[in-house]
C-alpha cells in the first residue's frame, strides 16, 4: 500500500485531478477499483492528487516532454527515461518506459539491452552516448566528465541537450519519489536484509577471527 493516503472520486479537485481520473479510470472510483489499461494500481495518481496543484504541475510536465514542440528524438528520450528507472531500481518507471520504448518502435533486442548497454552492441555512437550521459546525470548526480558530454555534443544540439537533461531529471525524480511513497510497481519491501546465520553460530568467534 502507498505511504500516504489516496485520494477517491468523491474528494478529487473538479478542476485538475477528476478530468484525469475520467480519463484514465472512466466512471470508477480508482481507490475502490483500482488498474490501469497498462496493469498498473493507479495510486501514482490518487496519492499527487492529495495536493491539486502538484498534481497538475506533474501532469503538464508529462504533456512538455510529448510535445510536438520537442527537439530530441523521441527514442533518445524514451532511452534516457528507461535507463533512469533502471539505475534507481525503481520498477513502475523501467517497466512503464520499456512499453514507451516498444511503443515508439524500439526493437525488443535493443529494449533489453538497455540493463547492460555498455556491452551491448546494438547501440549506435549517438544512443551510446545518450546512455553514457544518463548515467553520469543518474548514478553520478551530474558529475558528468568533459570526455562524455563531448561525445554527447557530437551527436545533439545544445537545444536537444537540454531537453534531454531536464526529462532525464525529471523521471529520475519520479523514480526517487515512487520508491520513497511506496507507489506502483515500487510498493515493495528492500531486497537488501541480512540473511539469518545458521543455529549454532558464534557471532563472537566470528567477529575475532
Amino acid at each position: 500500500m502507498p505511504r500516504l493516503r489516496q485520494v477517491s472520486r468523491a474528494d478529487a479537485d473538479e478542476r485538475t485531478v477528476l478530468p484525469l481520473y475520467d480519463f484514465l479510470f472512466g466512471d470508477r472510483d480508482p481507490v475502490a477499483e483500482p488498474g490501469t489499461a497498462t496493469g498498473t494500481p493507479g495510486d501514482w495518481w490518487t496519492v499527487f492528487a492529495l495536493v491539486p496543484d502538484v498534481f497538475d504541475h506533474c501532469v503538464r510536465g508529462f504533456g512538455l516532454y510529448r510535445s510536438p514542440k520537442r527537439r530530441l528524438d523521441p527514442l533518445l528520450r524514451e532511452l534516457g527515461q528507461t535507463r533512469a528507472g533502471w539505475l534507481t531500481s525503481s520498477q513502475f518507471v523501467y517497466s512503464q518506459h520499456c512499453k514507451s520504448c516498444r511503443g515508439l518502435g524500439m526493437p525488443e533486442e535493443k529494449i533489453a539491452a538497455i540493463q547492460h548497454w555498455e556491452v551491448a552492441e546494438c547501440f549506435d555512437a549517438r544512443e551510446r552516448a545518450v546512455l553514457a550521459y544518463t548515467d553520469y546525470l543518474v548514478d553520478q548526480h551530474g558529475r558528468v566528465p568533459d570526455a562524455v558530454f563531448a561525445a554527447l555534443r557530437d551527436h545533439l544540439s545544445d537545444e536537444e541537450i537540454l531537453e534531454l537533461t531536464y526529462i532525464t531529471g525529471l523521471y529520475f525524480m519520479h523514480a526517487v519519489m515512487t520508491k520513497a511513497l511506496r507507489l506502483e510497481f515500487d510498493d515493495r519491501d528492500d531486497p537488501m536484509v541480512e540473511v539469518p546465520a545458521p543455529d549454532g553460530f558464534d557471532a563472537e568467534r566470528f567477529a575475532r577471527d
